[in-house]
């Protein structure tokens, strides 16, 4: 008989300011200079999420650096 480890917590989408995001477990204060984006659900979910939205890795300030630029 194998056992099954299921994670039934409940997980937030959190963004920072330079427009990063991250998981964080529902209930706990979420840390400064993050917020809460809306999303919540299980680990799985919030990840796959956070796939779809987050299409460019670079910081918010560095995008915006190279678009000031002309690169």
């Amino acid at each position: 008989m194998s056992e099954q480890n299921t994670d039934t917590r409940t997980f937030l989408v959190v963004l920072n300011d330079e427009e990063q995001y991250s998981i964080w477990a529902a209930g706990r204060e979420i840390p400064a200079g993050w917020h809460a984006e809306g999303t919540e659900g299980t680990r799985e979910e919030c990840l796959a999420h956070i796939d779809q939205v987050w299409t460019d890795m670079r910081p918010r300030s560095l995008r915006e650096r190279i678009a000031a630029s002309g690169v």
